[in-house]
């Protein structure tokens, strides 16, 4: 038997066979575009998610056509918040609103006033990047739109009803709309009727790893299945990549440098800090969940530098250490605002203390260590609200580099670990919850850490020199925090 795992993101859609061990058969990509008609709007074509989805499971049926025919469970992770809205014929109304879509901003205001315990329900601040704030734009600025909504959908979701006909989400996902009592892990009728909907515009929930719907009779018989095959509840990106990273127990973590930047731990019990932004979040397993501290421009700054300087990001990699000093300037990365701990989309990127003799070495430096302090911010958050790690997972595209993990290793304080087969974590994780799903084992039995190749432990001297530049990155935050909105 085996199991595929589907990872809608928000540039690709990644898929992973594997074997009744959980080990990767095969893997496949497809591309997605994402479209900005107006600043800060971002959108995507649902029709092209399905079709990047059929695209990437038809070359690994095309490879392991035997392997993908004794196919028995299909497990979703998506990027969250993303708002895709049907009508009562299942046509969709218009373009899906992404996650980093920021248009909503006023909206987020306008909701908490409406609802003034909403973070109590929710344990979440409203932030425009979350699914209700969104529909509540919609009803001010798309009215038609809106009312002809009937059920509303995030992106992974969309895939799951295309692939079997029924309407469902899981826990994890559901937790970034601001519709779901967290706590509770349901949906929260006070929040829905905020913004004038209902159960009725909302899918069935189920928990990541159970059983939701049968894949639809005639796509199993156009993939050439030997039987029926279960779809299981799935896991919005950071969690089912805790799956796959084997961050599923309290205690365990990870850590994620990717275009954003996230520390994702899961916890004993229900652990909210909405005053510092930090995201208190269902996990994808029954009866746990964790937190999650998020910036924006992680390796995006990087990026952005390398851009700036006519020069890639391997050379800028290659050149930070020689640029690491205690008068190098002061970054801070919030080139697209910031989440936790400000949740202020009005915070630009700084550099601080530049002079004459300060090169590329420097700036990739300063960059690299702006991106360290903002998670040890972060951090601090998940701290002030129970959480103390000892190690995580490093996982990204940032952790390839040695340096960046000695790093934030350093400005954190605690080991990073950097898991082989990371790159593929979230498509794993969710081909391990339709494991779950379709054979009933164990979490212990099925969620593993893949084995480390290589451990960055904090450094005593860095630490100390990066203590001080630490406190001045705060400071200088708090002291231009009302010139970013001028």
């Amino acid at each position: 038997m085996s199991y595929l795992g589907i990872d809608l993101g928000t540039s690709e859609v990644k898929v992973v066979l594997t074997d009744a061990e959980s080990n990767v058969i095969a893997s496949s990509r497809a591309g997605l575009r994402v479209d900005n008609p107006h600043p800060p709007w971002s959108e995507q074509s649902p029709q092209d998610w399905w079709n990047a989805t059929l695209d990437a499971i038809a070359a690994i049926r095309t490879e392991h056509p035997r392997v993908f025919g004794a196919l028995r469970g299909i497990g979703l992770s998506g990027q969250m918040h993303g708002a895709t809205l049907l009508d009562r014929s299942g046509n969709v109304l218009r373009p899906a609103i992404l996650w980093n879509d920021t248009r909503a901003y006023a909206e987020c205001v306008e909701l908490e006033a409406l609802v003034p315990d909403s973070r109590s329900i929710t344990g979440n601040q409203a932030m425009p990047g979350f699914t209700a704030p969104k529909l509540l734009w919609l009803s001010k600025y798309e009215p038609a739109v809106f009312r002809a909504v009937h059920k509303v959908l995030l992106p992974k979701d969309y895939i799951a009803w295309r692939l079997t006909g029924e309407f469902t989400s899981d826990m994890s996902d559901a937790s970034g709309t601001l519709w779901l009592d967290v706590a509770k892990r349901d949906w929260s009728d006070r929040m829905l009727s905020a913004i004038g909907m209902s159960r009725e515009n909302m899918p069935r929930l189920v928990e990541g790893s159970e059983p939701a719907a049968q894949l639809r009779g005639e796509l199993q018989r156009e993939w050439c299945l030997d039987g029926s095959v279960t779809v299981c509840g799935g896991a919005g990106d950071n969690a089912a990549s805790a799956i796959g990273i084997g961050v599923a127990r309290p205690g365990d973590a990870f850590l994620s440098l990717g275009t954003s930047g996230v520390l994702f731990a899961a916890t004993e019990g229900y652990a909210p800090n909405p005053g510092q932004a930090v995201h208190a979040f269902c996990h994808c397993v029954p009866q746990q969940w964790h937190q999650m501290s998020v910036i924006l421009s992680a390796a995006a700054s990087l990026h952005w530098l390398s851009g700036l300087l006519k020069s890639n990001v391997a050379e800028l990699i290659e050149i930070a250490p020689s640029g690491q000093s205690a008068t190098a300037p002061i970054f801070l990365p919030y080139l697209n605002g910031e989440r936790t701990p400000h949740n202020d989309a009005a915070a630009k990127g700084i550099f601080y203390g530049m002079t004459s003799a300060h090169g590329a070495q420097h700036l990739a430096y300063s960059v690299m260590e702006g991106v360290a302090f903002a998670m040890a911010d972060g951090y601090a958050a998940l701290q002030a609200a129970g959480t103390t790690l000892s190690a995580a997972s490093f996982v990204g595209g940032g952790s390839r580099s040695a340096f960046w993990g000695k790093l934030c290793a350093s400005a954190l304080g605690f080991e990073l670990n950097r898991n082989e087969g990371s790159e593929l974590g979230a498509a794993l994780g969710a081909g391990r919850l339709a494991r779950l799903a379709c054979e009933r084992e164990t979490l212990a039995a099925v969620v593993k850490a893949p084995a480390v190749v290589e451990r960055y432990e904090p450094e005593a001297a860095l630490r100390s020199v990066l203590g001080d530049r630490f406190a001045r990155y705060r400071r200088l935050y708090q002291a231009l925090k009302s010139e970013f909105r001028t």
